[in-house]
């Protein structure tokens, strides 16, 4: 079996690439029924978001398989293959697992060691195994890497340094008032940024919001969103003697607020701190504002100081969760070496059994007299015998299997308990229900194919005798 990862993501494909091979969340059942119709695939998860578009698969041939899943991308998104094939990225067995590991535990993000991703991956392989489009491998493999990332995520510091500029703002404020419980917020500028500063604002604990804004029907449109207060900007001065925060972001040429305009404010609000983030440009705050008592200004310079420092702590942090992903590299690896010994076990346990019961059937005809108690008795202590002496010999191949080396003593074993007509029998009872499932499937197929033109005969026979 091999384990390939291919797609495409946003470091090999712009944008308007990503968008043409996007699954929707209605489609992508279907698409993997499709993908696990498709030849020599076994397994398979498609993990699709808006930064990447990628199937992992459980194979029996690698290189046909690539040719299979390329044609399955370009059949389903009717996209020619000389338009994305120079996108697209493949990984084979070690490569393809390490991937999967890096990709769910986010440092394979945009935004490195964001969690997002791995909720996306968990639900990816949920909607997959659902389907029961997984099997050993990927149910093995998926929950190891969800353990893994979330391992990761709660054993170091990679999720502790925020990056995203609004978000770097409220961990600012919280250095200086520690919380932001009963604190009023006053935004500036109705744009995406300021909104997104004052939501993490709102989530923390602020309990009121001041709009301001040149339009004031856009004033008044995001003020509801926090059930906040609009306001123009001729009125703003009215709520600065009340406000705790100012977020600035506006498109104003000039500055909005002056140290004069703040000046006899500040001398009101005694020791009480003010913390002001102008995230404009051209700025909306006025510099000299920084040098008054208790106030506490940033721009947005300082700001994206701030979130390049927490890139790099989450860059070193990164570097442990690549010594985790190697560890579990190596677990993932002895699992799969140990994979083969079940049917071994197996065919010794039903050797084991089948001499077993031989044995009864025949002491049974030379001792016709014993009553049914001893002849329970007998079967039990018997069979009690048979697993002992099974006991170290399958507790040994078990511990060999995940050795170096493991196949050879798994070979060795299956000659020393002459088990290879067992395993062939086992091998047939495989394939045979595996057919019977697929013939099964297919009468499925049929009978509702069947059913739809029976209901498509009857439509028309109306429609008939209707005109």
């Amino acid at each position: 079996m091999h384990i390939i990862a291919l797609g495409l993501n946003y470091r090999t494909a712009p944008v308007e690439i990503r968008e043409k091979f996007a699954f929707s969340d209605q489609d992508l059942p279907k698409a993997l029924a499709e993908l696990k119709d498709t030849k020599s695939i076994l397994e398979c998860v498609i993990v699709a978001t808006c930064n990447r578009t990628e199937i992992y698969a459980v194979v029996d041939r690698p290189q046909m398989c690539s040719h299979y899943l390329t044609h399955f991308i370009e059949r389903w998104f009717q996209v020619s293959k000389d338009q994305f094939q120079k996108h697209l990225y493949m990984y084979e067995n070690e490569k393809a697992i390490e991937h999967l590991f890096r990709v769910t535990s986010g440092l394979d993000s945009m935004v490195i060691g964001e969690t997002q991703i791995l909720g996306q991956v968990r639900d990816a392989f949920l909607s997959s195994q659902n389907m029961k489009a997984t099997g050993a491998y990927f149910n093995t493999l998926f929950k190891q890497s969800v353990t893994l990332a979330k391992k990761a995520h709660s054993e170091t510091g990679i999720s502790n340094n925020p990056v995203s500029v609004s978000y770097a703002a409220v961990e600012l404020g919280k250095r200086i008032f520690g919380t932001y419980m009963n604190k009023t917020v006053m935004i500036i500028g109705a744009g995406k940024m300021s909104e997104l500063t004052v939501k993490h604002l709102y989530a923390n604990g602020a309990n009121k919001v001041i709009v301001v804004n040149r339009t004031f029907e856009r004033a008044v449109e995001l003020a509801e969103k926090f059930n906040g207060t609009p306001c123009t900007i001729d009125n703003m001065l009215e709520h600065l003697a009340e406000v705790d925060i100012i977020i600035s972001s506006t498109g104003a040429p000039g500055y909005v607020l002056t140290k004069n305009d703040i000046q006899s404010y500040v001398q009101k609000r005694k020791s009480r701190p003010l913390f002001m983030m102008d995230i404009a440009v051209p700025r909306d705050l006025d510099p000299q504002i920084s040098g008054l008592p208790n106030v506490f200004l940033y721009d947005i310079d300082d700001l994206e100081n701030i979130v390049d420092k927490h890139l790099q702590e989450r860059k070193k942090e990164a570097a442990k969760i690549e010594t985790m992903i190697e560890s579990e590299m190596g677990v993932f690896e002895q699992w799969t070496k140990t994979l083969g010994v079940s049917p071994v076990i197996s065919a010794l346990q039903t050797k084991a059994s089948l001499i077993h019961e031989e044995t009864m059937d025949n002491m049974l005809k030379k001792l016709p007299d014993l009553d049914e108690r001893e002849i329970k008795v007998i079967r039990k202590l018997t069979k009690s015998i048979v697993n002992q002496v099974l006991r170290d010999p399958i507790l040994r191949i078990k511990e060999m299997a995940g050795e170096r080396h493991g196949d050879d003593a798994l070979e060795l074993f299956t000659k020393l308990f002459a088990l290879e007509e067992t395993l062939e029998q086992q091998e047939q009872a495989n394939q045979l229900a595996q057919e019977l499932e697929a013939g099964h499937k297919a009468v499925e197929a049929k009978q509702m194919l069947d059913d739809k033109l029976s209901v498509l005969s009857l439509q028309n026979a109306d429609v008939l005798a209707q005109s």
